[in-house]
């Protein structure tokens, strides 16, 4: 059984694997225990226990092999540069159901912070949209969203959920530019809420500006649970 009773039990499933891994009881390359005889060694339910392996496996921490079992990954660092990308597609090609959940989209008079991101001219009334993205369900980004209504007027007629403001902006600005910084960042109130995180958990924050010629498009705040994400990339060097 497992201890803890204050913390999240598949978080604690979490833990005992986390643990067993770090202390050489399962090694590299060594395949788990099946979900069936995890459930008898945690107490935890079948739901649960896949859910902490489906988290651990998308965290590089396991890998699965298709009929064969899970298998503790080799130790894996990966950070490189970060490309725009529709979040919905990432979902999709790793073979999960991506699901978005729209807290806000209106159009507000826009904070002083937001304000001096967009420069200017300035945008003075911007959309506002705040979305939650899942993977199978569980939450993995926060996306808090300004855009600039004269370049995309239609932005707060669209339905995000059933398609996200990525796909719909792609389409309707011509976008020449963008800007990324990279935060790492403890849990606030609301992100922790959103994201079915303890307040105060680590995530990953990644603030962008997109531009269509010379006007900014949005200022975008893009908040992921730190646990469920890996930023990777691949490039060709040139040597000429």
């Amino acid at each position: 059984m497992l201890p803890g009773a204050a913390i999240p039990l598949y978080a604690r499933v979490k833990a005992l694997i986390l643990r067993n891994i770090g202390d050489g009881t399962w090694p590299r390359d060594r395949r788990l225990p099946s979900e069936h005889d995890l459930v008898a060694l945690t107490g935890a339910s079948r739901m649960t226990v896949h859910r902490a392996l489906r988290e651990l496996t998308h965290a590089g921490v396991l890998h699965r092999v298709q009929g064969v079992g899970t298998f503790v990954a080799a130790p894996m660092a990966r950070s490189g540069l970060i490309e725009i990308e529709d979040i919905a597609q990432e979902i999709r090609r790793r073979g999960a159901v991506h699901g978005s959940r729209v807290l806000l989209l209106d159009r507000v008079e826009a904070p002083g912070e937001v304000m001096s991101a967009f420069g200017e001219p300035g945008c003075r009334r911007p959309f506002h949209s705040v979305l939650v993205h899942s993977e199978d369900g569980t939450p993995v980004q926060h996306e808090e969203r300004y855009v600039d209504p004269e370049l995309a007027p239609d932005y707060g007629r669209q339905d995000f959920s059933a398609r996200t403001p990525f796909d719909y902006l792609i389409e309707a600005v011509p976008l020449t530019e963008f800007e990324h910084v990279i935060s790492a960042v403890a849990a606030s109130p609301a992100i922790a809420a959103a994201l079915d995180l303890p307040q105060g958990a680590p995530c990953l924050r990644l603030d962008r500006r997109t531009w269509s010629g010379a006007r900014i498009a949005t200022v975008n705040r893009l908040t992921y649970a730190g646990e469920r994400c890996r930023l990777a990339t691949r490039r060709v060097v040139s040597t000429s």
